[in-house]
């Protein structure tokens, strides 16, 4: 805008009376050029902007199909985060009154407060004896008839699936010792997962939480969105389990941290592939701003949080050799066998040729007409026989090049971004005239993160990096069992099940079956 808030509240009617005709008419245009700003403003939608599909108003309904680009991601958490930093005297006055009323507090349970006991009383619905098989030393195998002395033991809840459908069990399980004719002592204990570099969350089988409920807990968090309290209330309400919010978030940890080996599988899937969609989205840990990153394959679909830097996705990619398909954020850049999202072209040259500003609106149909032309002939070229289209209409875009150029120093904003950025991708966003075959969208990437930015809304992100790490790794194991139409949630417990026992997690099945 030209006129600041502090301007027009200047200018009135007795104001303008008072102007000598030749200064009316610069404060007319200028108010007029404003007035053409925030209509163009007003008039942004998902079809012709880069706003995202969610930022409808109720009343307005939505767009189906249309995901959001990188810029306006960014745009709102830039946004979001300059207001929420702003400080008035008021909130100055409230904090410090509030800072000596009350002292600051560390997180947790305090040092002297009265601690809760264990909240399940269910009955014991079966009991496991854990002996050892053979003697631990001389390897002389024991026989049922051995004495077996408990020990210790626990208690642990879980879940069956079955007909007709969930059953709480509540199972004690008893460790213990067995002597052997050699004089040897060997003694069972639960299983347990040494530790692991950025973890503080323990992995064992001493745990009141068994591996298929950690799963359904998992599924109610990041799968219905859940927060740790409605878990709790869902799991008392339906399955008479009374669990403390700590022990929900701990079980959700731990299943990240049971689930990290498989990325390693992912990434390796990740590099294997031909073609590969990458986009990203603003992300809150702790309150601080991060982008959470996804990379999606036709069978693998992996997550990664950390800075919107090539930094983040540099180890990932290193040796990649297959298409890269991403939107117009100066990162990707640096990745040679780009291509170049059109959905976002489009829309921005639609809100262009839609603009009250004349050369906006006529460049926008320029670089609106040729786009929706060259999509025509890349879907025959699909249908027909291969032809290269780049060379074909090579007069056109030498055309639209010149307009890019002719405009990329214009005084309105919106156009000179937008010629800016088809000459900065310009072979990037051509390279599918050459190879039809390829996709013109990345609207697959960006439906992959549709879910979690809901997930953003609600939960505001996470809190801790090993949170951040937990929802991630979950988050990827989950939409790649999706995509290989395989239930991730057995799969989950028998992952955690094995890595609780210190045992090598299963490997992700390629398909169903």
């Amino acid at each position: 805008m030209i006129l600041k808030h502090h301007d027009l509240k200047q200018i009135d009617q007795d104001y303008l009376e008072s102007l000598p005709p030749d200064k009316l008419l610069d404060v007319s245009l200028k108010l007029l050029e404003d007035l053409k700003e925030a209509h163009d403003r007003l008039n942004q939608t998902p079809q012709n902007s880069s706003r995202p599909s969610g930022s409808y108003a109720p009343w307005e309904g939505s767009v189906l199909n249309e995901g959001g680009s990188d810029e306006e991601q960014g745009d709102d958490e830039k946004a979001e985060r300059e207001t929420n930093g702003k400080v008035t005297e008021d909130s100055v006055d409230e904090a410090v009154s509030e800072e000596d009323q009350q002292p600051k507090k560390k997180a947790g349970k305090q040092k002297g407060a009265k601690g809760h006991g264990r909240k399940v009383a269910l009955e014991v619905t079966g009991i496991e004896i854990h002996r050892a098989e053979k003697c631990s030393a001389c390897g002389e195998e024991f026989g049922e008839d051995e004495e077996f002395k408990a020990h210790t033991g626990m208690y642990v809840v879980d879940i069956e699936m079955g007909e007709p459908g969930i059953k709480v069990t509540h199972v004690k399980h008893l460790y213990g010792e067995i002597s052997c004719n050699c004089g040897h002592i060997t003694k069972t204990e639960p299983g347990r997962c040494e530790k692991e570099a950025g973890w503080e969350v323990e992995l064992t089988e001493w745990h009141l939480v068994g591996p298929t409920l950690v799963s359904l807990i998992v599924c109610l968090s990041l799968r219905m969105r859940m927060s740790r309290p409605r878990i709790q209330e869902f799991l008392n309400d339906w399955l008479g389990v009374n669990l403390s919010v700590g022990t929900i978030n701990q079980a959700i940890t731990e299943g990240g941290r049971a689930v990290e080996p498989i990325e390693e599988q992912l990434i390796s899937e990740v590099k294997q592939s031909e073609l590969l969609y990458a986009d990203e989205t603003g992300w809150k840990e702790n309150g601080r701003l991060v982008w959470l990153w996804v990379l999606v394959t036709n069978t693998v679909t992996l997550f990664v949080i950390g800075k919107r830097s090539w930094e983040v996705l540099a180890d990932i990619l290193e040796g990649y050799a297959g298409w890269l398909m991403s939107d117009g954020y100066r990162v990707y850049r640096k990745y040679a066998r780009r291509l170049r999202c059109w959905a976002h072209l489009i829309r921005k040259a639609r809100g262009l040729s839609e603009s009250l500003n004349q050369e906006a609106q006529i460049f926008g149909e320029n670089v609106l007409t040729c786009l929706t032309m060259l999509i025509e002939q890349v879907y025959q070229a699909r249908a027909g026989p291969h032809t290269n289209l780049k060379t074909e209409f090579a007069d056109q875009l030498e055309e639209l090049k010149a307009w890019c150029e002719q405009h990329r120093d214009s005084p309105h904003e919106k156009t000179r971004q937008l010629a800016r950025e088809l000459l900065n991708d310009w072979d990037a966003i051509w390279t599918v005239l050459e190879y039809p075959e390829l996709p013109l969208t990345n609207n697959i990437a960006e439906h992959a993160l549709r879910h979690w930015v809901i997930s953003r809304k609600i939960s505001h992100g996470t809190r801790t990096q090993q949170g951040s790490r937990a929802f991630t790794l979950l988050a990827s194991v989950i939409d790649t069992c999706r995509q290989r139409s395989i239930l991730p949630w057995p799969y989950l417990a028998d992952v955690i099940a094995a890595r609780r026992k210190g045992l090598l997690a299963p490997p992700l099945p390629s398909v169903a079956g």
